[in-house]
């Protein structure tokens, strides 16, 4: 009675399991191959991280716009008219009626500013004025009057230079480069992101193989004891030995199966997937990469293409641009102005048009304005934020070039240690499989038990999954590499330029 409850859950528990493995993939699901290259292109047009910096690149392309708009013309037309009617008067010497004096006017004025890169302003307009008044003493009745003017403001010390400027501008467009290496940087992390996720489901699916395979041997090997015992060479013992062997088995697959689709669930949520029901078909890894890796090499590869390093690099330009034009500020504000323009008085709005070039109405001023802010307090406040922004950004720079050397020595290390790790599993993959072999056959010949067979099969087994582990820990080592030195737009031949 003993004997037979172990018996009873051994075949319960296997039972269960081949239930839930009816239900699920297997290994390989067949179909067309799914290469490396085609999960990254789908990441790259669906990835939320790939479209969300899209949206920060076009932003930054939208501020050099805003940036330059600052010196284009404004075009401006303003047209008025009103009525003044003043109390009757208590007589009517000044020619008006006995409802006192009434002007009518209606103005119409178009003007153009332009702000020049000098830190100036520029404005060129005309008026056309309509005047009509019920005073008898009027010359004109209605009377109009036309002008043209043009004038000018520039700064001599505060906001004065081409270069201040410009310093907007300036900054906008390192701002679209910031945003370019930005996007440079996250179309390197998916890749690097859906390259692990390749490996591992990769892994998973050959792994669930491995454990199929031994579930077949477990079952080859059950099979064997029940004829054996039938013959009275094995006993119930081995019998049952071998149906909890096939029962760990299964759960073994179970457990795989549930990586693979865990795997799936990955890289589906990296290629933004909807239909998670599906499956990928065979996937295809190119052969490892046996070139060699030193450290110079990559170190200096990461600092000329590394996104976030060259990010940085554009960002201490544009605190050196806050800086200069801090220092700008300190200076008191100064400015000079000057306009002139023409104008006519004609009994038409053609005439006072025409006429305004070849009357003799004339007129123009000049003025200077000055004004300090006492001691300059919030002006050299700000110099000093300037300094201080541009201070931590070149030590942050000089932070990531130390990080980078670090991850850089590490990656080199991975790569090297897991070529290292992956020879000693190859090794210790054929070791495992002659020595199950060799118990095999002396359990064969009544040499061995079948503890002792079921053990090599479990080191074969570990060997098997620690080999392919370690061929993936190999590949994403150097994926992990390549993103250090920022070359993996050159590996899978990506070009980011929209003008190609």
């Amino acid at each position: 009675m003993r004997r037979l409850i172990p018996t009873a859950v051994a075949l319960l528990s296997l039972a269960s399991a081949n239930a839930v493995f009816a239900q699920a993939p297997a290994a390989s699901p067949g179909g067309p191959v799914f290469t490396l290259e085609e999960a990254i292109g789908q990441a790259l047009e669906k990835n939320f991280a790939i479209e969300i910096q899209r949206f920060t690149t076009d932003s930054a392309d939208a501020a050099v716009d805003i940036a330059v708009a600052d010196y284009r013309p404004t075009l401006s037309v303003t047209a008025s008219t009103g009525v003044t009617q003043q109390a009757a008067p208590s007589s009517t010497l000044d020619g008006t009626t006995a409802t006192g004096p009434r002007n009518d006017r209606t103005t119409i004025r178009m003007s153009a500013t332009q702000r020049t890169i000098t830190g100036g302003t520029l404005t060129v307009g005309g008026n056309l004025l309509r005047n009509e008044t019920n005073s008898r003493n009027a010359l004109l009745n209605p009377a109009f009057n036309s002008d043209v003017s043009v004038s000018i403001r520039q700064s001599l010390l505060r906001g004065f230079g081409i270069e201040y400027n410009r310093a907007s501008i300036q900054r906008a467009r390192l701002g679209v480069e910031r945003a370019g290496h930005d996007f440079r940087g996250a179309v390197l992390d998916v890749i690097r992101n859906v390259e692990t996720a390749y490996y591992e489901l990769a892994f998973a699916r050959q792994q669930l193989e491995v454990r199929q395979f031994s579930l077949s041997v477990a079952q080859d090997l059950l099979n064997e004891n029940e004829a054996k015992r039938e013959t009275g060479v094995a006993t119930d013992l081995d019998v049952l030995q071998a149906r909890v062997g096939v029962a760990n088995s299964n759960r073994e697959v179970l457990l795989a199966q549930q990586t693979v689709l865990d795997r799936e669930d990955q890289l589906k949520a990296l290629l933004n997937e909807t239909n998670y029901d599906g499956s990928y078909g065979t996937l295809e890894l190119a052969p490892l990469d046996e070139s060699d890796v030193s450290f110079a090499m990559s170190y200096k590869l990461a600092l000329e293409n590394r996104p976030d390093f060259a990010s940085a690099i554009a960002g201490i330009e544009q605190f050196r641009i806050d800086e200069r034009n801090a220092k700008i500020n300190r200076r008191p504000t100064l400015d000079v102005g000057a306009s002139a323009g023409y104008n006519s008085l004609a009994g038409s709005a053609g005439s006072a048009v025409s006429d305004v070039w070849d009357g003799d109405g004339y007129s123009w001023q000049m003025d200077v304005q000055f004004s300090m802010p006492w001691g300059f307090k919030a002006d050299k406040a700000r110099l000093v934020q300037a300094q201080a922004n541009l201070h931590r950004a070149e030590t942050q720079l000089q932070q990531l070039d130390q990080n980078i050397a670090v991850q850089v020595r590490g990656a080199v290390r991975a790569v090297e240690t897991n070529r290292e790790s992956l020879r000693i599993s190859s090794l210790a993959t054929q070791l495992s499989s002659q020595q199950y072999d060799l118990e095999k056959a002396r359990f064969d010949a009544g040499l061995s038990t079948f503890r002792q067979v079921q053990e090599a099969q479990e080191d074969l087994d570990n060997a098997r999954v620690n080999e392919l582990r370690a061929a993936v820990n190999l590949r994403s080592a150097s994926a992990d590499l390549a993103r250090l030195e920022g070359s993996s737009l050159e590996v899978y031949d990506l070009d980011l330029d929209p003008a190609n």
